[in-house]
């Protein structure tokens, strides 16, 4: 089999990092994004052994990141795969938020989650396009679906993620560019420790399986998707709950 390499953004962490480590396990060269934590980029790099493929910084808040991002990373090879993992979760009080708070809340949460995915998207089509295609993979959420109070922005932000990767898995079909999502409920991560310390209990009593997804089952799914097992899918946003959520 020819070699195959991804970029993961956010790879350096989490779920990113669980996405790439087990990429790189199935044969995948694997180039990461980062935003601000170096070490722990180095830290991932190293742990993937000759699998890595590239190490790149770049805040996804900035509209011109999402091409350099790209731009860097084809600087050092073709790519057969993305997947947008980056994003940021900032609740918020809909009503009782003041202006200045809604508006960084707002412009932060889609600049991240929604516009630097669809640029990265976009640009990596281009690419696939000429080169005979690729995979997308957007890592999206239950609340993209299912809706969640006090964090409102962030789920739309999810939603519209949801629905352009449906929309572009029609349109780039017959270019041989696939599109698929993953929708993680609550994950054991850094992103979504405050809210485990804190509702810990509760949480558990909604998820039938027991326990909450470690990022691990994330990457599994992933992967899957990523591989030649998916040849005839497209649009497919996989749901990974605990059977805590249907739709």
């Amino acid at each position: 089999m020819a070699t195959r390499r991804v970029l993961v953004t956010g790879g350096s962490r989490g779920i990113g990092r669980a996405i790439a480590m087990r990429l790189a396990l199935d044969g995948w060269d694997v180039a990461i994004h980062y935003v601000n934590d170096e070490a722990e980029a180095r830290h991932t790099e190293s742990d993937m052994g000759p699998r890595a493929s590239g190490r790149y910084q770049a805040d996804l808040n900035l509209a011109e990141s999402a091409k350099e991002l790209i731009d860097k990373a084809l600087r050092d090879g073709p790519l057969n795969a993305v997947v947008n993992n980056a994003g940021v979760y900032m609740p918020m009080s809909y009503v009782k938020s003041g202006e200045a708070e809604f508006e960084a809340t707002f412009r932060r949460t889609f600049s991240v989650n929604f516009e630097s995915p669809m640029r990265i998207m976009r640009y990596a089509a281009q690419h696939f396009d000429v080169n005979g295609g690729g995979k997308i993979l957007n890592v999206a959420s239950r609340v993209g679906f299912k809706g969640e109070g006090g964090a409102a922005l962030y789920a739309a932000s999810k939603g519209a993620l949801i629905n352009l990767t449906r929309s572009l898995a029609v349109e780039l079909a017959p270019r041989n560019i696939q599109l698929f999502g993953i929708a993680p409920g609550w994950v054991e991560t850094a992103m979504a420790r405050e809210g485990m310390e804190t509702k810990l209990e509760s949480i558990l009593k909604d998820i039938p399986l027991g326990r909450m997804a470690k990022p691990e089952d994330c990457a599994s799914v992933a992967a899957f998707l990523l591989s030649d097992g998916a040849a005839y899918l497209s649009g497919n946003v996989i749901d990974i709950n605990g059977a805590s959520y249907f739709h």
